[in-house]
């Protein structure tokens, strides 16, 4: 499944152009027609017996959330699990770190959302220390290998990482402390990650170059704009849904 060198992808988050915006009405419009889409999509993949799994990443506040609650809006909630993933648990903690996410890949016909994934292990584990510089970097050939073994059960694999810039990440962050409703999901990690901000970045990139595969591709997703963000995300999805699918 690895990419010939010759055919890596130069994927680079400062490559990325996050002025790109769309009005309400522009959003509105193509939701409309991709949400239709979607959902005859995903019951082709179910018709057709093949797991879906997609994968959310991104910066604290970049619109992971909205943009899965989109993409679900208008898909068999039968055919869908979304896995929030946090810290391990005690017992997952005592198994090898992929082990909690074979035990969450979707079964034939189903849809597999990871909101933050296994990823981590190269991402929030190697800039914090959970893991050491062995560990991770063993890492993106595990990981790697874990995507083809899926790829070659039927699964169709897409993973995302909505990006937005600091100024506009700490807009958000002030936005959630300033509205009761949203404070919850402001914590002080978010608070001490922006101070990483570099390292996170260097890290992101370093991943996208080393796991970016032709069947288990990255879309780095320009998000200052959420309304872009999520219409790119349901327009990525549905292409590549129909080229698999149809």
């Amino acid at each position: 499944m690895k990419s010939n060198d010759s055919q890596t992808r130069i994927l680079h988050l400062n490559q990325l152009d996050k002025s790109q915006k769309l009005t309400a009405d522009e959003y509105q419009t193509k939701m409309k027609v991709l949400k239709n889409k979607i959902r005859d999509l995903t019951f082709l993949a179910k018709a057709k017996d093949r797991p879906v799994l997609f994968v959310f990443e991104g910066w604290d506040a970049a619109g992971k959330g909205g943009a899965i609650r989109r993409l679900t809006q208008e898909i068999d909630p039968r055919l869908f699990e979304v896995h929030n993933i946090a810290a391990p648990s005690s017992e997952e903690i005592q198994h090898h770190y992929l082990w909690r996410f074979w035990n969450r890949i979707p079964p034939k016909g189903h849809i597999g959302i990871f909101d933050r994934s296994h990823y981590g292990r190269v991402l929030v584990e190697r800039i914090e220390g959970f893991a050491s510089e062995s560990e991770w970097s063993r890492a993106y050939e595990e990981i790697l290998l874990f995507e083809e073994q899926l790829v070659s059960f039927g699964t169709i694999i897409l993973k995302f990482w909505l990006h937005i810039d600091s100024d506009e990440q700490l807009l958000r962050f002030e936005s959630r402390k300033n509205d009761p409703l949203k404070r919850w999901k402001l914590t002080d990690e978010d608070w001490r990650n922006r101070d990483k901000w570099t390292l996170y970045e260097e890290a992101a990139n370093q991943m996208f170059q080393k796991t970016d595969a032709p069947r288990a591709p990255w879309i780095l997703v320009p998000a200052n704009d959420k309304y872009f963000a999520r219409v790119m995300v349901l327009e990525t999805v549905v292409k590549r849904l129909a080229e698999e699918l149809e």
